[in-house]
């Protein structure tokens, strides 16, 4: 049988007077109000143990596009293991300032933590991508937030940083994820300003991590907070955290991962330092990095590390060249580029492997950021967002929709031509949806030429030859 909690709220936010509020435990919530006088809404996930007998830690979860239960449910599992409250706006957008978005996440703040038995000092904040650089720009201008967990991202704003005002970051990230290398910049830049800080890498690209990754980084906080005296102290819970993450050491030894097992070391040293002697820990790290897999695996890292700075250094000065010449002539450099990133990925040898993919990415991401800067510009400069399109499909061959920017496009300027090259290319990449590319903008007269309903008719069987009326 289910169990339900009961809540009696209380709180100005909902126009001062008494409602009742029911809301299941062990599952995500969507679609609660967070104010009867503005149309937002925020997800909730309370662990199965919550009892509003105690306080609470919470993470405040950022998804970018608003999709809050989406965020919720990457984060549950881990939740539920260490005894978290989580919530998420379904407001939150990336189209919005960044002012607009704090003044969201701030009434979403307020709603929860008035609604709900929060802890004193247990406020947090965590996102993936997008929405992980966001949730370090929260602490900046929302008082309280204890700390950050930033999955696959760095910190949005190194300036807003003070010493003053320091947080817990804890970032997690793969190491073929492209953000990784400027991970371990901010990590070193942290530790600088004296902001506590860990990053936990694990073997993966730019994605949410799984449950483990997530629950060690909850873990690391719930730590931090006993040794701070904000909750009693657990031995208990302490004794067993220290032995898992040995048995993750030996583990990521024994699979041949000496750099992420010196890695966790390194952490475990900060981390534990406040309950036990760091001897067994120390011994660990000095036997494994005399070991000859680590020290041929971290000759070679350094050696990659330096050829990925050089290559991602050629990637933003020719990029920002031909966005500004419209270069369509080095497209074929750019095709070449790729085709090298795919024999680093090819390669026997894994961290060449990881190195293509971080690359791979950092392209992707490059060319999306300027995108991004280019739709914003007044006026929008059609001819470089045309360029970047045509980049789009070299780097990301699969991507219908640059195809179709570019369709739109180029018959908008009456160059047919290219648009009917595209056209044939993205049908031979298995697009088949005969309505949209009949409603395409700016396509009516292409749409009704010959050539056009001929390719349509040879790759998907039937073609519109009838004038549609716009």
């Amino acid at each position: 049988m289910k169990r339900i909690l009961l809540l009696l709220a209380f709180s100005a936010t909902f126009i001062g007077s008494a409602q009742n509020i029911t809301l299941k435990k062990g599952v995500v919530i969507d679609s609660l109000v967070v104010n009867d006088t503005i149309p937002e809404t925020f997800s909730l996930y309370l662990p199965k143990k919550f009892d509003v007998s105690k306080t609470w830690p919470v993470v405040f979860v950022f998804d970018m596009n608003g999709r809050g239960r989406q965020a919720l449910a990457m984060v549950s599992a881990a939740a539920e293991e260490q005894g978290y409250v989580l919530a998420a706006s379904n407001n939150i957008s990336d189209t919005l300032s960044i002012a607009k978005n704090i003044l969201i996440t701030s009434r979403m703040f307020n709603t929860v933590t008035t609604m709900l038995p929060i802890r004193k000092n247990g406020i947090y904040t965590s996102g993936f991508s997008a929405g992980g650089r966001f949730s370090t720009l929260v602490p900046a201008f929302i008082k309280g937030v204890e700390g950050v967990i930033a999955c696959g991202a760095s910190v949005a704003n190194i300036e807003v940083l003070t010493s003053r005002n320091p947080f817990h970051f804890i970032g997690v990230v793969g190491d073929e994820d492209f953000t990784y290398p400027e991970m371990l910049t901010i990590e070193k830049i942290l530790s600088r300003l004296k902001f506590p800080n860990q990053l936990l890498v694990f073997d993966g690209g730019h994605e949410w991590p799984n449950t483990e990754n997530l629950s060690k980084a909850l873990k690391i906080l719930t730590l931090a907070a006993m040794a701070k005296g904000y909750v009693p102290r657990d031995e208990a819970y302490i004794d067993v955290s220290y032995t898992e993450d040995f048995v993750t050491v030996n583990r990521l030894y024994s699979e041949n991962k000496p750099l992420l097992a010196d890695s966790w070391l390194e952490e475990m040293s900060e981390i534990y330092q406040p309950y036990v002697a760091l001897d067994s820990i120390k011994t660990s790290r000095k036997t494994l990095r005399k070991s000859r897999l680590f020290r041929e695996q971290n000759r070679t890292q350094n050696s990659l590390n330096l050829k990925e700075s050089l290559i991602k250094e050629e990637y933003n000065y020719y990029l920002e060249e031909d966005i500004i010449t419209y270069n369509y002539n080095n497209l074929g450099w750019w095709k070449y580029q790729m085709e090298e990133l795919q024999k680093f990925q090819k390669s026997p040898e894994v961290l060449q492997q990881k190195l293509g993919k971080r690359l791979e990415g950092y392209v992707k991401a490059l060319v999306s950021d300027n995108v991004d800067v280019l739709s914003a510009e007044t006026p929008v400069d059609g001819e470089a967002l045309n360029f970047l399109w045509m980049l789009k499909t070299v780097i990301e061959p699969d991507n219908f929709d640059s195809y179709l920017k570019i369709i739109s496009y180029t018959a908008k300027t009456d160059d047919y031509g290219t648009a009917l090259f595209y056209l044939e290319e993205l049908l031979e990449k298995g697009y088949a949806n005969r309505s949209e590319l009949y409603a395409l903008e700016n396509t009516a007269l292409l749409r009704i030429t010959p050539e056009f309903n001929e390719l349509v008719e040879k790759y998907l069987k039937e073609a519109r030859y009838t004038i549609i009326e716009e």
